[in-house]
């Protein structure tokens, strides 16, 4: 069977899979999940083009691994085709630990746990399935590869994973800040003492990759009504949850119904297969079929949470540099309580605080390092004469207060 095959990519057009054993890892399973899982969760309430997921950013990173390798060989960094493959793999595989609705499990159905960590824990056993020839790419993603710079390639400030969701959520969102010369930025690639570096003439092209991060967290990621939406279904996640422990019998598809009868942390998650087995069964359709059941359900909390949902009435949120005051806090619970008729005990579902952080640039993590002309190697901050750049290494925080529309 021919396994050489080419995937028209609507970001970058015909992209290649380089080998058999891609071919197969990709047809495994545990990857074939990512085609329901949203790269964006909640973003298409607010960007109705934002269906793309996880599967496709999978193989876009795919896609840039391969320009990144071809550009490092040329300029004399030696990268065997083991090596090529290796770090092709562990960056298809970098998201494959991700829950439905990407950040959403890890807050309400499983407590603590990273999908980083899940991710790993997949890849082993893709490894065991494959006969070990993964090996060489769980050290390159897990960075205890002798050569540092293919981990920094899957992981960093300026890793082709951040590269492709930018120029992929700038695509299908429609909001032109986000978008990057991610070919440019690639062709000034280079290797210096086993560091990823930048080659001076880049710099331009590097300033506007962090600024178009910064924007598209701001209008995409964090977008208020995007928190709206991602909060009402941890709430309806965390309530189903809550009524699954007191004996409720909730309907659920088999592997979502587990995690909801099952408290499951971190400690515990590692230890048994069939927690590892439900959670790779589990996509964004089993959640939405089991919301869009639960609308009619008798108990008032889920059955609200679940129709602000279906029908996008969404939570209002207030975005702001300080803390609501307690006081307005109440009042909004007072009312929250008058206008759905709920006990007091339970507002924390429609009335809540929480906080937000942004960082563009964390310098001390994986730095940019910029090759100057003379050999020299300066930090991205120090060699860019943009004057707001080493704001972006500045962490803002805002707070967010939600309550229900009406009040």
């Amino acid at each position: 069977m021919n396994k050489k095959k080419i995937i028209n990519d609507p970001v970058y057009g015909f992209i290649s899979i380089p080998s058999a054993l891609i071919y197969d890892v990709i047809s495994h399973p545990y990857f074939q999940r990512l085609r329901y899982i949203k790269q964006l969760g909640m973003t298409h309430l607010v960007y109705p083009g934002a269906l793309h997921t996880r599967f496709h950013h999978a193989l876009g990173a795919m896609h840039l691994m391969g320009l990144a390798i071809e550009i490092l060989r040329s300029k004399g960094t030696s990268i065997t085709k083991g090596e090529e493959e290796a770090a092709i793999l562990a960056i298809l595989l970098h998201d494959i630990g991700h829950g439905p609705f990407s950040h959403a499990l890890e807050h309400s159905l499983v407590t603590g746990i990273m999908h980083e960590d899940i991710s790993m824990k997949l890849m082993q056993e893709l490894n065991a399935h494959f006969d070990g020839q993964l090996t060489h790419a769980i050290e390159i993603f897990n960075g205890t590869y002798p050569k540092r710079f293919l981990h920094q390639l899957i992981s960093g400030q300026l890793d082709l994973d951040r590269m492709d969701y930018l120029n992929r959520d700038s695509f299908f969102t429609g909001v032109s800040e986000g978008v990057i010369s991610f070919d440019r930025i690639i062709k000034m690639f280079n290797v210096f003492d086993d560091d990823l570096v930048i080659e001076e003439k880049g710099i331009y092209s590097i300033e506007k990759f962090l600024i178009a991060r910064r924007l598209m967290y701001w209008q995409v990621y964090l977008h208020k009504t995007v928190i709206a939406g991602e909060m009402i279904l941890v709430k309806l996640l965390e309530r189903a949850k809550e009524l699954s422990a007191a004996g409720e019998n909730l309907f659920a598809p088999p592997s979502l119904n587990y995690f909801l009868k099952n408290d499951i942390n971190e400690e515990d998650f590692f230890l048994q297969q069939a927690h590892l087995t439900h959670f790779t069964n589990l996509d964004d359709q089993d959640i939405y079929t089991a919301v869009k059941v639960w609308a009619s359900h008798s108990d008032k909390i889920l059955s609200t949470l679940c129709q602000m949902l279906t029908s996008r009435n969404l939570y209002k949120v207030e975005m702001s540099n300080e803390m609501a005051p307690a006081d307005r806090v109440e009042f909004l619970q007072d009312a929250a309580v008058n206008l759905l008729g709920i006990k007091p005990a339970n507002v924390h579902y429609f009335v809540f605080t929480s906080a937000i952080q942004n960082r563009a640039y964390n310098a001390g993590v994986g730095n940019i390092k910029i090759l100057m002309k003379n050999n020299d190697i300066v930090d991205i901050a120090k060699a860019s004469d943009l004057s707001n750049l080493e704001s972006l290494q500045k962490t803002v925080e805002k707070y967010i207060l939600c309550y229900p529309r009406g009040i």
